[in-house]
């Protein structure tokens, strides 16, 4: 089934586009003064392994520059180097004003969408059932983009951000002094539509929580065999008292080792290097000669 995740932006994405072209020509075009306004064509290579994603905002900085974007792969598809992946027209001085805020959107996004294919691609061949997910480590300003991305790649976004679902961490509990308080203060303010999850170092510490009214307990930085074990001692004990909860793992969760975490009392895995430290994938855009 095709889909066409673009449907799902929010409007002001595009307002975010035009104070990146903003930034980046702050005021004279000395460059664009070199080339001027014959029409020209040119190719988008697709130069290292990966997943596109970002035609969208890809097309739209180019729609900014009264360019016409004609792409040859779809959102979404796998590719070999060095791949032609689209077409832009427009005036040479056009082309060139949008050319590296372009490569360097569609760079990340597809890095990020390439990284979110690859773990969803374990998840199948293992036949894990659960979510993979990201996390909210992504970066200031681009997070849209980066949560965008692992749509195309086929994970679970997790909580776009604080207002989504209330994620009761060390902290939260520290400061309330047990996580009993802190979930009680938290559904004070989050009303039925709200889920409530609650980070937990130890089998007590998730019981604890469900007792409280959590709906997901994370079990945080256990190894992959003690995590297991957890999970499926604190499911056994609810579902005796007639009580579902949901289990996530997070901590230390890398692609390399995510396999050794799959278990079908694991509901959910997390993992911040969906967007950490994410190699980009290698794009450039090349004038045709003669066009």
């Amino acid at each position: 089934m095709s889909v066409d995740f673009s449907h799902v932006l929010p409007p002001s994405w595009k307002t975010k586009i035009n104070e990146w072209i903003q930034e980046d020509i702050p005021s004279f075009d000395y460059g664009g003064f070199v080339v001027g306004e014959d029409e020209k064509i040119a190719i988008l290579y697709g130069k290292s392994e990966g997943v596109l994603a970002g035609r969208p905002f890809f097309d739209e900085i180019f729609r900014y520059f009264e360019c016409r974007v004609e792409w040859s792969l779809e959102e979404g598809e796998k590719f070999q180097p060095i791949k032609e992946v689209a077409k832009v027209y427009g005036k040479a001085r056009n082309i060139l004003m949008g050319e590296r805020l372009a490569l360097n959107l569609i760079a990340r996004c597809s890095g990020v969408a390439t990284r979110a294919r690859r773990l969803a691609d374990l998840k199948e061949a293992h036949g894990y059932k659960g979510v993979i997910a990201g996390t909210r480590k992504t970066t200031p300003g681009f997070k849209l983009i980066e949560k965008y991305a692992m749509l195309v790649g086929g994970v679970d976004t997790h909580r776009m951000d604080l207002s989504s679902m209330i994620m009761l961490k060390d902290n939260h509990i520290w400061s309330q002094g047990s996580i009993t308080r802190a979930v009680e203060k938290a559904k004070l303010v989050g009303g039925f539509s709200l889920k409530i999850e609650v980070e937990c170092r130890s089998e007590e510490e998730a019981d604890e929580a469900i007792e409280a009214g959590a709906d997901i307990v994370m079990l945080d930085n256990f190894t992959p065999e003690g995590l297991k074990v957890a999970a499926r001692s604190v499911k056994q004990r609810w579902a005796e008292r007639g009580r579902s909860v949901l289990v996530e793992a997070s901590g230390g969760i890398t692609e390399e080792t995510a396999v050794s975490y799959f278990c079908d009392d694991i509901d959910v895995l997390s993992l911040g290097v969906l967007t950490q430290s994410v190699p980009h994938i290698d794009y450039s855009l090349k004038i045709k000669r003669g066009s």
